[in-house]
């Protein structure tokens, strides 16, 4: 259980912590959004409030000048888990998959046990993911629903193929909820469910074609 937990959260964090370069699609038909999902907009003033949220948890941790420095593109990062959200949570309620408070709560305590205490998973989720602590609960949250959708579609999150067929259902759900970003940001790739083509250094990627995949492996 332990280990199924731990890959789901590396490609949890493999599809949300990749970041944009600029790019030159978009639109203005939406003054104030950062980006349109689904018909609902993420507003810029939402994404900034995020952003701060990071920034002043990193500004208080003993490694700040570090974590700041390998989030220089953290605007463009947070977007990027704020549409993967909305993608993960529309793909998971396709394939009848939910996650309780409970399942939250248990699998929260499941992960701070794995790294130590409380203390320590928070700050590996402000390290590696860019996680504020007031957002623990939903970044675990997004590892359930994962975890959930992989055992949904009969899929091992610990094969190539599995992580595949993850990626599949994600991409579908990419494509079905119109995704619309800000040119400011960059633009989405429903293929590579991600904004741009930049991956932050930490990330290994879970979404190539199986051969790429298995030639890393």
């Amino acid at each position: 259980m332990h280990r199924r937990r731990r890959t789901a959260l590396a490609l949890s964090a493999a599809l949300v912590a990749a970041a944009p370069l600029l790019a030159a699609c978009g639109t203005e038909a939406h003054p104030g959004a950062a980006a349109v999902v689904g018909g609902d907009r993420i507003e810029v003033s939402t994404l900034q409030a995020e952003v701060r949220d990071v920034r002043a948890a990193q500004e208080a941790s003993p490694e700040a000048a570090q974590l700041i420095k390998n989030t220089g593109q953290l605007n463009r990062a947070k977007l990027h888990g704020m549409i993967f959200d909305r993608i993960l949570e529309h793909a998971a309620e396709k394939n009848g998959v939910t996650a309780s408070r409970k399942d939250v709560q248990d699998a929260r305590a499941s992960l701070a046990q794995q790294s130590g205490g409380e203390e320590q998973l928070a700050a590996m989720l402000l390290q590696q993911r860019g996680v504020a602590p007031d957002r623990i609960d939903q970044a675990v949250r997004e590892e359930v629903l994962l975890t959930g959708l992989a055992r949904a579609l009969g899929a091992d999150l610990g094969t190539p193929e599995g992580q595949q067929k993850v990626g599949a259902a994600l991409t579908a759900a990419s494509k079905e909820l119109d995704i619309d970003v800000n040119p400011r940001y960059g633009a989405w790739d429903d293929t590579k469910i991600q904004l741009g083509d930049y991956k932050a250094p930490w990330i290994i990627q879970v979404t190539k074609q199986p051969e790429a995949i298995q030639a890393g492996a």
